[in-house]
């Protein structure tokens, strides 16, 4: 029998390609909010993060908890009541878990969760390790919050991973799947000056980063899952245009021009995060994919 392994937020865009890449592996429960049919190797269990509740029976034989889980900082604009939600559904992710764990008075392996490197703010030029301070502005509370909430489950663990993912390359979602709708018309616009700095990482150096938390014992804490080189937004726009190997025009999107659209999530934009991985890399992890070029070439290859 393979391992199991719970996963909430599991049909989102890191836990859907997660179990993909693991699925010779390991068998999977996924947490749905609502009752959905099981399929070869992934069976369902519906929790309600806004009750507090989950059926128990999902953590029967599990050997890891991933914890994913939290509605989409992009999807839609930042009213009032939208950054209630951001904040709420990944507080309350966490929430319900620790409720459940304690109801089900059983200790586990292994809980990894989820992070995002918005806990820095923006810093510029600078670089930033896992050691650094968070920062300040909302994308840094919302991640502050959600760190001090799961920091409040790993004591049902006997070992904990937490990684502060950067902006994920992938078709099917984020940046990437933005950027390239105006690239597919010739057009390839970068924020502001195009100075910002973007901590990139490849969706399947994600799913490997993940797997090896999973197979490795000596991780264990906060790790930054990004490439080891930040690029600039305009490097990163230009790099998807020769990825492409497409003629077009390369321009800027004035930052007012984002503000009339977006208001405040316009800082998701143009905050500068230059993260490096260096835990990540003290571990003697191996990328899939470490050059911008080539990782949106094999994305879209594979459509991934």
């Amino acid at each position: 029998m393979k391992p199991i392994i719970l996963i909430a937020g599991g049909s989102g865009l890191i836990g859907s390609r997660l179990v993909e890449y693991l699925s010779d592996e390991y068998e999977f429960y996924i947490l749905s909010r609502s009752k959905k049919e099981n399929k070869p190797g992934v069976k369902y269990f519906v929790w309600n993060t806004d009750k507090g509740e989950m059926d128990l029976e999902a953590f029967k034989d599990v050997t890891a908890v991933i914890n994913l889980a939290g509605a989409g900082i992009a999807d839609k604009r930042w009213t009032a009541h939208r950054k209630k939600q951001l904040v709420s559904s990944r507080v309350d992710s966490v929430a319900t878990l620790l409720r459940a764990m304690e109801e089900a008075g059983m200790k586990r392996p292994l809980y990894i969760g989820a992070s995002a490197i918005g806990y820095y703010g923006d810093t510029g030029s600078t670089k930033v390790i896992e050691s650094d301070k968070g920062g300040t502005g909302f994308l840094a509370k919302v991640t502050q919050e959600w760190e001090e909430a799961h920091e409040r489950i790993y004591p049902y663990f006997d070992r904990s991973v937490l990684l502060r993912i950067g902006i994920v390359l992938s078709k099917k979602g984020g940046a990437l799947k933005e950027m390239i709708k105006p690239a597919n018309l010739g057009v390839y616009g970068y924020f502001g000056n195009g100075s910002a700095y973007y901590s990139w990482i490849h969706i399947d150096d994600i799913c490997k980063m993940i797997a090896s938390a999973l197979k490795e014992e000596s991780y264990s804490g906060v790790y930054n899952a990004t490439a080891p080189e930040p690029i600039t937004i305009k490097e990163l726009i230009v790099a998807l245009k020769k990825a492409k190997g497409a003629i077009g025009i390369v321009l800027p999107v004035p930052e007012l021009a984002l503000k009339l659209v977006l208001g405040e999530m316009t800082q998701m934009l143009t905050d500068s995060m230059r993260v490096l991985p260096q835990r990540m890399l003290s571990e003697g992890y191996n990328f899939i994919h470490d050059e911008p070029i080539a990782a949106i070439k094999d994305i879209l290859e594979k459509k991934i």
